[in-house]
């Protein structure tokens, strides 16, 4: 990490039990102080989230109960969403989806409440944290239960771990591999989403995004899907099978094979 993280004690035992992992991987130790950049919060209903010292941002949390995930759940358009069409729900099947880029966990959380089942990678331990406070509470809330039950966590590397799993076995693994790393936000800042913003300050780029996309296509049995910035490049400069556009992003989708059946 580039930023410094102050690691507060939680008197939840669930989120301390995270923290005290967190911590050891990090290799620091608990602080009763605002020493650093960011430090670990818990808001009203005891969440785990993330806050910069002295920021006026809401903090970094997961949230697949309420909020946006909700609505996005009970609005968002089902398999009318590019995302799920990228991944082949409209063709009629409910694919494995290897989502190598985590992240706050908003993707995986909308393909698994259409049915798929989600292994979710994420390198950095903080967000990680993040996404198993999240996964937790979502498997205790009865509406959405059964969603987080299809989703699963790997902290570590994706690079890394495909590359690891690929040698224990070199087919296919996941029917469809998604991926959304972080892309440089070079506009000006009122343009970029405030959350947004500080997710990039405490995390960065992701130099070696391209590296991605090779153990990726061994991986999927199916397709790769790509989801990035309308203008951005493809990534590692492969030309994706073909596109669907949005506004503001895009998926580029490699094609593999049919789906079966």
């Amino acid at each position: 990490m580039s930023t410094r993280l102050s690691i507060l004690p939680s008197p939840n035992p669930a989120i301390q039990a995270l923290l005290e992992s967190l911590a050891s991987e990090l290799q620091i130790g608990f602080s009763q102080e605002e020493v650093a950049d960011f430090l670990t919060v818990f808001d009203a209903a005891g969440a785990l989230a993330v806050q910069r010292v002295g920021a006026k941002e809401k903090p970094i949390v997961v949230d697949f109960v309420g909020g946006k995930a909700d609505h996005r759940r009970k609005f968002g358009g089902g398999k009318g969403q590019d995302i799920a069409k990228a991944v082949g729900l409209n063709k009629g099947v409910t694919p494995s989806v290897l989502d190598a880029t985590g992240g706050l966990g908003r993707d995986a959380f909308v393909l698994a409440s259409l049915g798929c089942q989600v292994t979710m990678v994420e390198r950095s331990p903080v967000v990680a944290a993040l996404l198993a406070d999240g996964l937790r509470r979502a498997r205790e809330a009865q509406d959405v239960a059964v969603i987080a039950s299809q989703m699963s966590l790997v902290s570590g590397n994706a690079v890394a771990w495909m590359q690891a799993q690929l040698q224990q076995n070199p087919q296919g693994q996941f029917d469809v591999v998604y991926l959304d790393p972080m892309f440089p936000h070079r506009e000006k800042s009122a343009l970029v989403k405030k959350e947004m913003r500080l997710f990039q300050e405490l995390l960065g780029d992701d130099p070696d995004a391209d590296q991605l996309l090779t153990p990726a296509l061994a991986m999927a049995r199916y397709r790769v899907v790509v989801k990035r910035p309308r203008l951005a490049p493809d990534l590692d400069d492969h030309k994706p099978t073909y596109r669907l556009e949005g506004k503001s992003c895009r998926y580029d989708i490699y094609a593999l094979r049919a789906f079966a059946g």
